[in-house]
Formats: C-alpha cells, structure tokens, sequence
C-alpha cells in the first residue's frame, strides 16, 4: 500500500516528500498537481508570504517521460522566501550571532510552540514553529494531487469545499455530484458552493485582518463511486473512518472532524439517521439516503464519503495575546510572525482524503501496475453488485 513522509522547515531551502506505492504506469499530470499547490496559496485572506511562492513541484524519482515506475516518487518544493532566510536558516553552518537573528521565546497561544520547546529541549522556539507551520501542507497537497490522479483511474472523484467561515455558513444543495460542486468553487476565490455569500464573507474577512484577528471554519469532502467494503470492522485501527478521521485531524488547526451527520445524528432518533437499503438488479446495492456517510462498521458502503472538518481559528494573531517569555519567566505578548487571515484549508482536507483511499485501495487490492489494479478493482465492484 502507499506511504508516505514529508521533511523540510516553513523557510528552509525546500520541502521534499517520498511517496511509495503508486503503481506502475500511471501517466501524471504535472500541471494538474500544480494548479492544486496554486488553490493552497490563493483565497482572499491569505498574507504576504502566499506573495513571494509560487509553488510548483519538481519529481526527481519514481517517474520516468511522465509516467511512474512503482518505485518511491521523490518531490520536491523549493522555497523561494529561503533566499531572505539563508544564514538564518542555514542547516550546516555552525549558530553564531549572526545567523541566530530572529529567536522566538515568547510562544504563541494556540500554536506548538511552547509544548514543542518543552518536548524537544529547544530554548529557540523557531525551531519549533518552521516545522509545525502549515507551510508543510503544501507537500501533502502535491502528494493527495498525485493520488487523486490514480483514483480517477477508477473512476473515484473527489473534491473539498468551504462550508463555513468564522459564524458565516454557507447552504449548499448536499445532492450536488462532485462535478457539479467542482464547477461551483471554481466561479470564486473561497471555494464556496455559494457565490452569493462572497461579498460578505470579503466583508467579514477585511474587517477581521483589520482587527488583527483570525477566522476558521468548517470544510466538507464529498468522494464519489468508492466500492463498499474498503476498511474491516474486525478490528479498531483497521476502520476506514476511524484513520479518515486521523488523517484530516492531522492537518493543521484542525479540531474536529464528522462523518455523515456527525453530531447532529446525536440529537435525532434511529429511525431519522439510519440509512434504509435498496436492491437492484442494475445498480446492486444501495441506501435510500447517506446520513453516515458512507460508513457502516468502519467499512465503505458504496454511497459517498462525507467528511467534515472544523478548523480554528489561525492562532498568529497580529494583535498577540499575552504570553511568558521562555527566557525571562516575564509575561509578554506572544511573538507575530507572517501569517493569515484565514485559509483555503479545503484543497489541503481534500489531498488527506485522496491519501487516505488510495491508501485503502491499494492495501487491498494488487497496486503493483495500474492496468492490473483496474482490472481487479473492476472485478470486485462486479462481485459485490452480484452478491
């Protein structure tokens, strides 16, 4: 099955990543994975850093004239903003006076960086918050591009939306196909299903970076055609929502995450949330409704995934809260660095998705050439809509 790893510091030279297990003979699409790294930085509330990148990736291994070989994918993600950040984040030089300039030791509220300097010794705490930035994301972003190539060669789509920013929430028609959601968000830079809430929710954001604040949100994914089955219900960490859940709550700010209903199927009767069956001889199985998500048992059921996410609320804030500086034991407002206002999170959640799937699918099925993991794929959906 796929794994993968990510290294690289928020202004360090670049961000690299390593991705194993997609198959053999799957022609990328460079500049596909690429318009996904230019969603990650575009968005109206996004700060200046988004200004000075440009991300594009470069694969130095695993493909050869376009199409990939089975063996681990090398990527790479260069930094433009490290040419204002060499001496200071030089990863060979020896520290001296110089190239220590811009030391944090007043923590942020909300961030990794006190419990990151306690954990790991750091009495910088820069150390801490170039490793824990969002930054990393975009590594994830050209990784999940990747496997949502594969996907669609099962014909699995996907795709992630804004549901709601800071109180604003957004009604979208939840009977909408990937496609047509897609088509949507395209027509608007928040990536929202709705766009007449964008010169209000413009309003909202302008008035929120004028106060020095931030806003988070809540993001939902839709994946279509994923064969039922996909995770076990034998055991706990062989749920498929249960490392769904893992993965998106792994994405930075994240606090919480829903499939289906989520916790509004906590306030109804069993009779409103569960999702009756249906049978025919076309189709196969189905449910007349999907207010789990997709999910029964830990397991795939052939019916969409529906994955939300709530994100917090960015936790630089330009206006800093109080804090102790690590040194001195003195309290102090916290440390402001770059940041934003709010984020187009969605694109990120999105590529944890599409890792996640791919992850299932070719745990289960042959992954070794893309021809023969179609040819099985296929054959198990014929099974199950004959069983």
């Amino acid at each position: 099955m796929i794994n993968y790893v990510t290294a690289g510091e928020s202004h360090g030279p670049q961000l690299t990543g390593v991705l194993t297990g997609i198959p053999a003979g799957l022609q990328l699409d460079i500049d596909a994975i690429n318009t996904g790294l230019a969603a990650r930085q575009g968005g109206f509330g996004r700060g200046n850093r988004q200004q000075i990148e440009h991300d594009t990736v470069q694969i130095t291994g695993g493909v050869r004239h376009g199409v990939t070989l089975g063996s681990p994918i090398a990527l790479t993600i260069m930094n433009r903003d490290h040419a204002h950040w060499a001496a200071i984040m030089d990863p060979v030089s020896p520290a001296t006076a110089t190239n220590t300039l811009r030391q944090v030791t007043r923590p942020r509220p909300g961030h990794a960086d006190l419990v990151g300097g306690m954990k790991y010794g750091h009495r910088d705490l820069r150390n801490v918050l170039e490793r824990s930035s969002a930054r990393e994301t975009a590594m994830r972003v050209a990784i999940g591009q990747i496997c949502k190539q594969l996907l669609a060669q099962l014909d699995i789509h996907l795709v992630g939306y804004v549901q709601q920013i800071g109180p604003k929430q957004v009604t979208a028609d939840l009977t909408l196909s990937v496609d047509q959601l897609q088509a949507q968000i395209a027509q608007n830079d928040l990536r929202l299903p709705d766009a007449a809430l964008v010169p209000e929710i413009h309003e909202l954001i302008t008035a929120t970076k004028k106060a020095g604040d931030t806003l988070g949100g809540v993001i939902r994914v839709v994946a279509e055609n994923v064969p039922a089955g996909l995770g076990s219900y034998t055991n706990w960490d062989t749920k498929l929502d249960g490392q769904l859940a893992a993965a998106v709550m792994g994405v930075n700010a994240m606090k919480g995450v829903e499939i289906g209903d989520g916790f509004a199927a906590a306030s109804h009767y069993g009779s409103q949330v569960m999702d009756e069956i249906s049978w025919d001889e076309h189709a196969g199985w189905s449910r007349l409704t999907n207010h789990l998500g997709g999910f029964e048992g830990g397991m795939t059921n052939g019916m969409p995934i529906v994955v939300k996410a709530a994100m917090k609320p960015i936790p630089t804030l330009y206006k800093p809260l109080q804090s102790v500086d690590i040194a001195t034991k003195v309290s102090q407002k916290a440390s402001v660095e770059r940041s934003d206002t709010t984020v187009p999170a969605s694109i990120v959640v999105e590529s944890v998705v599409a890792i996640e799937l791919t992850r299932a699918l070719t745990a289960t099925f042959d992954g070794s050439n893309l021809a023969r993991f179609q040819q099985t794929v296929t054959a198990y959906r014929e099974e199950l809509r004959q069983y």
